[in-house]
């Protein structure tokens, strides 16, 4: 047990780890400096999500209130597009863009986007594999098995391929929130959206980064037993 958590591949654990504490902080400063700058038209997130939804085409889709902050997301399950209470009433150029891109994944699902297929496919088995994969390993380590080593990190490697499916998704609902959002705001309260946006991104990015770190990891800590 000493040799998993005090050998020297914990160094990789912590550029991933400091990229997300970035990333958690850009998101939160940029979201806070664009929700102090209201939209010149009034617009309201709500009533921007309906009226982007109902542009795309997605009539069907409900939109509700949810507790939290940025807490959003869209739920393809019951088509419903949930926005947080520092979003759903807020007239901010952060809390529009923030429905847009909401907006974005609704509109990915009715045109049938093929990555938002593949990472709603994967979400349960990527549960398991998550949920699983450090008791399966520790157990290959415990008893010096090869094979169950590798089946715990093939059952991590699972949340590295949804952190790699995940990442096109969200830049392609924000590319997709951006355009319909042309023309709807003002081209500096565009460009505040897309600031907004673009930090969002980069949690997706440490996730990839942090999930590939990881599995590099868990390779050189059973490389390293079963040479012992």
């Amino acid at each position: 047990m000493p040799y998993f958590y005090y050998d020297w591949t914990m160094i990789l654990v912590i550029p991933g780890l400091l990229l997300g504490l970035y990333a958690q902080f850009k998101v939160k400063s940029t979201f806070a400096r664009y929700s102090r700058v209201r939209t010149k038209s009034g617009l309201t997130a709500e009533a921007a999500a309906r009226m982007l939804l109902s542009r795309g085409g997605s009539t069907n889709v409900t939109i509700s209130r949810v507790n939290g902050s940025l807490t959003d997301h869209y739920d393809p399950s019951s088509k419903t597009l949930r926005l947080s209470d520092s979003v759903y009433g807020s007239d901010s150029v952060a809390a529009v863009g923030v429905a847009a891109h909401e907006c974005g994944h609704a509109l990915q699902e009715h045109d049938g986007y093929g990555l938002l297929k593949l990472r709603t496919a994967l979400v349960p088995v990527v549960n398991i594999g998550s949920s699983l994969y450090l008791p399966i390993f520790m157990a290959g380590l415990l008893f010096s098995w090869e094979p169950l080593q590798m089946v715990g990190i093939l059952c991590f490697g699972l949340t590295l391929l949804f952190s790699l499916v995940t990442l096109p998704v969200e830049i392609n609902a924000s590319r997709r929130a951006l355009g319909m959002l042309d023309g709807v705001l003002e081209a500096e309260e565009l460009q505040g959206a897309k600031a907004v946006l673009s930090a969002a991104a980069l949690t997706y990015l440490a996730s990839v980064i942090s999930s590939a770190l990881q599995l590099l990891r868990l390779i050189l800590i059973s490389r390293s037993r079963n040479r012992d």
